[in-house]
């Protein structure tokens, strides 16, 4: 019968054919959409990391290797102290005004200096003036850009650099300063100066940090270290050490070929920018960035439990694990008795009147409201009059975004719930009555157990929207940063929320993305194994009832 209706009616084809053709191809839509996510978050667990991730591991968690690390850090620290010789040497000679500000702080620590000593007073003043003086010539020099009247002036401040008075002292500084800047002025068209000081000042914002951007290599070997977080290390990542090390060799800019005519990027070498006396700076970097880095394949499996540092800059993501946990499960202990409670009494209890269908027809409108509307009421009933008329603080917390998540999720929960209980078939709660059963006890014991694949399906679809909401938590329980939550009337750090914190930020995540990628993907496996569990409970009740 079969073969001779498809013979005449191909649609009875249509299972056949969805199995054969459109389900492999929905297959290949599917890993071409989460392919690339999949991808770009997988580089939050696996990576290349560099000596400056492992530092940063010990410092904020506590785990490496410290023998081995500590080697690791003296190789690239030597190797870093030659950049940093190179740019001051040239630095002295062209920021000029950096440089000046420099020679006026030497000039007011050697005076502490003098005063912490037991000396004189007239040897006091004599110093003191004398370094007035060093201070007043070197001055002078940096405003000059001729070299044949700079080099007297620091001949005059190099004539004292043998006195015993400022041996082991800051103002032997003065002498160093006043050698490196004669060497570059007699090698550096000074006329350039602002051009080649603004190019020094980029280059060192790229390889060091800056006051709110990390560099490649971090702070200066044996230097002051910052006060972010962020800013104590390089690139933690040889991707992004290769993306800065591309910024510090080529300069990128857009350019009109000819008038009227679309911009286009041009790569110039960054080199080009300064004298031939910096230029050997950009290939000892690039030659050795793998040896000042050193690079090693790294499984950040502690990703999924540690807690984030700067913002999500470094560390993972176990809070908003915690937090998408909790909220989840709060939620779910409302919704899943309200749901199947208020399905049993549309269909066992009551007429199938007006009432009824206008019921019916308010929860089928509830489902295709927005969530973001849900979040505004969630916010102004239950946070700002809900809790305050129960002695509550009005505060957001994680009971007011479960029950905002509740409401939310109660229609689908209610829909599925009603179907899976209608689908029941009729004779076995009248054989159930026969035997002398309460309509109570039948429901209970016959058509709950009979529907709970069903019911269980809604569960599923609710615990997935539960999970992945933002807009209803974003009101009413949800932060960006935060401590553990001690109890559900503390606000919680979830993965939805944490990401789209990342998202619309300045520019965080375009600085990390492997983490705003790794925390949605970490999302998506959450949700999938919540979802496994429960297909899982379903498989085993449905082969249960089936006697298997």
């Amino acid at each position: 019968m079969k073969t001779f209706l498809a013979e005449r009616l191909p649609v009875f084809d249509l299972v056949e054919f969805a199995h054969d053709a459109l389900l492999p191809r929905l297959m290949l839509v599917l890993v071409a959409i989460l392919g690339p996510m999949l991808y770009r978050g997988s580089n939050a667990v696996f990576f290349q990391g560099t000596v400056e991730f492992r530092k940063m591991q010990r410092d904020l968690f506590r785990r490496a290797d410290d023998v081995t690390l500590n080697a690791e850090i003296a190789e690239t620290d030597e190797l870093r102290r030659r950049v940093c010789d190179m740019i001051d040497e040239f630095r002295n000679g062209v920021d000029v005004e950096g440089t000046s500000s420099q020679v006026r702080e030497l000039h007011r620590r050697f005076g502490e200096e003098l005063r912490s000593q037991d000396i004189p007073a007239d040897q006091y003043t004599q110093l003191r003036n004398l370094t007035r003086d060093i201070r007043d010539n070197l001055q002078n020099a940096f405003a000059q850009q001729d070299v044949n009247e700079i080099r007297p002036l620091i001949e005059e401040v190099l004539r004292h650099a043998d006195n015993p008075a400022f041996k082991g002292t800051s103002a032997e500084q003065f002498f160093r300063i006043a050698r490196d800047f004669l060497a570059t002025a007699e090698k550096v068209d000074l006329s350039h100066q602002r051009e080649y000081a603004q190019a020094l000042r980029e280059v060192e914002g790229i390889l060091f940090h800056t006051q709110d951007l990390p560099g490649l290599l971090g702070p200066r070997p044996n230097g002051p270290q910052p006060l972010l977080v962020m800013l104590r290390y390089g690139a933690t990542r040889w991707d992004q050490a290769q993306k800065l090390l591309d910024r510090f060799l080529w300069v990128e800019e857009w350019v009109e070929d000819r008038p009227g005519a679309p911009l286009v990027m041009r790569r110039t070498p960054r080199e080009n920018l300064f004298p031939e006396s910096l230029r050997p700076l950009f290939p000892y970097v690039q030659e050795n960035a793998v040896r000042m880095l050193r690079p090693r394949f790294t499984a950040y499996w502690q990703f999924f439990l540690d807690d984030n540092v700067n913002s999500h800059y470094f560390g993972g993501v176990g809070p908003e694990i915690l937090g998408t946990l909790l909220i989840t499960v709060v939620g779910m202990l409302f919704v899943i008795p309200l749901g199947v409670v208020s399905a049993a009494y549309l269909v066992e209890c009551a007429s199938d009147g007006q009432v009824i269908r206008i019921i019916r027809m308010c929860i089928n409108t509830l489902a295709g409201v927005p969530s973001i509307v849900f979040g505004l009421f969630g916010l102004a009933f239950f946070v700002l009059f809900l809790f305050p008329f129960l002695g509550f603080a009005p505060k957001p917390c994680i009971l007011a975004a479960s029950l905002t998540l509740a409401v939310l999720t109660l229609p689908v929960m209610i829909r599925a719930s009603e179907e899976a209980i209608r689908a029941v078939p009729q004779s076995y709660k009248e054989g159930s009555l026969a035997l002398g059963s309460s309509r109570f006890h039948t429901f209970m014991s016959v058509t709950l157990p009979a529907a709970l694949p069903g019911i269980l399906t809604g569960v599923i679809l609710s615990l997935s929207r539960i999970a992945g909401e933002t807009a209803p938590i974003l009101f009413t329980g949800a932060v960006a940063m935060g401590d553990v939550p001690r109890s559900v009337f503390h606000p919680t750090r979830t993965l939805s929320y944490g990401s789209y914190d990342m998202a619309v930020g300045d520019r965080l995540a375009m600085m990390v993305p492997h983490n705003q990628y790794g925390m949605v993907v970490t999302l998506v496996m959450l949700i999938l194994i919540l979802n496994a569990v429960a297909i899982m409970l379903r498989t085993r009740v449905f082969r249960k009832l089936r006697g298997q």
